[in-house]
């Protein structure tokens, strides 16, 4: 099982992402930590993204794709994974169908409001060196600054700030339409209320999971 989650920053991807890994075993592939460990690592890859990325710009097709590949060849993803920030355009969908053209697929979109977004955004800060996510108006960290599982500090994204965000949204918005209506004719497209709680959105993503899974003689 292939399952992709689309939805503009702050959307809650990532969270919703976690909960179906810790369910049901499937690894979660995140584009944007997988670019930011290049752009830490200071290798090529990384410096070309770099300067992108904080002015909130897509990264190329080619580049991303190279990346996903790597990370699905992998064992753990052998019997599902999902994604999170991948595709993001018709042509990436494309290109990721032709890697691996049987497998099953299920599409959740994610619709949140923007004034939502940048609320949630605005408030956010990550640990870098465990991936963890917390917010000062809904999810603070036990000790201001620190990570609750490793202790390490922890810090605004660059392209966390309300500049880049909006502008974020200005290209998801452009471009995420076609990929809609393409994954919608194929019949495995799921709209999502993103506003709504954590607890209510992955039940909802639960039922249909179990869904397609039973259907498949896989659950």
């Amino acid at each position: 099982m292939r399952v992709i989650l689309l939805g503009p920053p702050g959307s809650g991807k990532g969270t919703q992402a976690d909960l179906i890994r810790q369910n049901y075993g499937f690894p979660k592939i995140s584009t944007g930590d997988l670019l930011r460990k290049e752009v830490e690592a200071g290798t090529e890859l990384g410096k070309k993204v770099n300067q992108e990325m904080k002015a909130g710009q897509l990264v190329s097709d080619d580049l991303v794709l190279k990346l996903v590949e790597n990370r699905i060849s992998l064992a753990d993803c052998q019997s599902g994974y999902v994604l999170d920030g991948f595709p993001r355009t018709l042509n990436q969908a494309r290109l990721l169908e032709k890697l691996e053209s049987k497998r099953r697929e299920t599409v959740f979109e994610f619709r949140v409001s923007e004034q939502e977004i940048l609320r949630r955004l605005s408030g956010r800060m990550v640990c870098l060196q465990c991936g963890a996510v917390y917010n000062i108006s809904n999810n603070k960290p036990q000790n201001d600054g620190l990570c609750d599982f490793c202790g390490s500090k922890l810090v605004v994204r660059e392209d966390d700030r309300p500049e880049v965000i909006r502008e974020r949204i200005r290209l998801y918005l452009e471009t995420i339409a076609p990929l809609v209506e393409y994954y919608s004719s194929k019949k495995v497209l799921f709209e999502i209320n993103g506003d709504d709680v954590t607890e209510n959105i992955f039940k909802s993503i639960k039922a249909v999971l179990d869904r397609q899974l039973t259907q498949a003689g896989e659950h």
